[in-house]
């Protein structure tokens, strides 16, 4: 197949690009297979992990969630290679395929040996493979769109986070968890299934090359753009609103570490019903089942906001994409807020209902379409066109950022007796107070930004 039987810039046409359904369903397979793995995660280091004879082996929970956290950060710390391999060198297409089929050994590592060595190298290729294709998925978005096309474009992006909760509900709920927990599965179906599905979702994404349009790696001219003087200005420009992002990361990711171990403690039973006859009917959640609350929760709440929500705060005040984080950092706050309250009840001796959790589920998840899905088609516009992948890597670095705070913070706040500085509820009031410190200095920066949008086939 030679190069030039590929699209290398977008059709002249108003209708949806060809290419847009192998995107969605790439993403969605990609997806089930991170977050089911990420999800049960936590429970797998704190229960289910063997030594080199087979012995049980667990790690502490504070063990669990350092690594956890770093391992998180690795994801979003790799999109920075991807960024540069692909414009420098490989282009999209071939940055995602690759990586992909990388990617597809990480989960299987981890599905075969259920020991440390098992675990590390895993997670090491699925922060790999996972990581280097970020910037390049979400930037080969926007890649399809061109001057005439461009207005369906958020719609798009929209349907891409829809894609990605899709997948990530149907794992996190339905098929994770209970394979990691159930006697017949465990952990090597648990982790198998995700290195299935994401093996599909590399076939699918394959399917679609002739659909695609192909943005030619840019080589040395990229590396020109990238000192020339609008780059260097909109790389500070967004590198300065994405240092207050990272916050909203730190407390975001804590849904499958602290809150997993949280719901651990809290009475998870939702449906508990007594036939006539004397026999009791009982649905108790899996602790780590909790954290697909999220995808369900952004799969009503991304419609909910574009024809409702949004289009009543614009009769009010004009809601531009600066606006919509800064709300949605103030309401990420409200989530650990509710976190807190939850440990004060447990530290009562209380066991709280799992749907103050889910409560907090759904605060963090207002807070996430106001801030991520803005974000992404943010970053996008705000790219200059040979740097598009690479101001994807800077904004999931946010996310890289925010989640080696959380791990900084959970080995700091340790003492040498194992206790912790910030115990029970003050952990929780801490992270909450970080976040609306970083909203309300987050105001000024946002005003003074100067919005400057790049499309693919418009003049700059």
């Amino acid at each position: 197949m030679t190069k030039n039987t590929y699209m290398t810039s977008p059709l002249t046409s108003e209708k949806m690009p060809a290419g847009v359904p192998y995107i969605l369903g790439n993403e969605m397979g990609e997806r089930f297979s991170f977050y089911g793995t990420r999800c049960i995660l936590v429970v797998f280091m704190t229960k289910f992990l063997l030594d080199r004879s087979g012995a049980s082996a667990p790690m502490t929970d504070e063990d669990a969630k350092r690594w956890f956290h770093l391992f998180i950060s690795a994801v979003y710390f790799m999109p920075l290679a991807g960024a540069l391999i692909s414009d420098l060198w490989l282009g999209k297409y071939r940055t995602i395929l690759w990586f992909s089929v990388l990617y597809c050994f990480g989960f299987a590592a981890l599905a075969l040996d259920q020991t440390q060595v098992g675990l590390f190298l895993g997670i090491a290729l699925v922060a790999v493979g996972s990581g280097m294709i970020k910037p390049c998925v979400s930037a080969n978005v926007g890649d399809q769109f061109g001057h005439a096309n461009k207005h369906l474009m958020a719609k798009v992006y929209s349907w891409f986070y829809f894609s990605i909760n899709v997948g990530a509900f149907t794992a996190q709920f339905l098929v994770c968890p209970y394979l990691l927990e159930h006697p017949r599965f465990g952990p090597k179906w648990a982790f198998g299934v995700p290195a299935a599905v994401m093996a599909l979702a590399t076939l699918v994404f394959w399917l679609g090359r002739k659909k695609f349009v192909h943005i030619p790696a840019s080589g040395a001219q990229f590396v020109r753009e990238c000192f020339s003087r609008d780059a260097v200005l909109s790389l500070v420009r967004l590198a300065a609103l994405y240092v207050f992002v990272a916050m909203f990361w730190a407390l975001f990711d804590q849904m499958d570490s602290a809150w997993v171990l949280q719901a651990e403690k809290m009475n998870r039973t939702v449906l508990h019903w007594e036939t006539a006859g004397g026999r009791v009917f009982e649905w108790t959640l899996l602790s780590s089942q909790i954290a697909a609350v999220n995808p369900l929760m952004i799969l009503i709440l991304i419609p909910t906001f574009s024809l409702g929500i949004y289009p009543a705060i614009n009769k009010v005040f004009r809601l531009t994409a600066l606006r919509k984080i800064s709300i949605g950092l103030f309401v990420a706050s409200g989530a650990f807020i509710v976190s807190g309250w939850i440990e004060t009840r447990l530290a009562a001796g209380e066991q709280p209902s799992v749907a103050w959790l889910i409560l907090a589920h759904a605060i963090i998840a207002a807070a996430e379409v106001m801030v991520s899905i803005t974000c992404l088609e943010f970053s996008y516009t705000q790219a200059p066109k040979k740097m598009k992948s690479f101001i994807m890597a800077v904004f999931l670095l946010s996310v890289s950022l925010g989640n080696f705070f959380t791990a900084i913070v959970n080995t700091v706040i340790r003492n040498a007796d194992g206790t912790s500085k910030l115990s029970g509820a003050g952990y929780f009031w801490f992270f909450s107070g970080m976040m609306i410190a970083t909203a309300v200095v987050f105001i000024p920066v946002a005003m003074g930004y100067k919005v400057r949008n790049y499309i693919q086939d418009e003049e700059a």
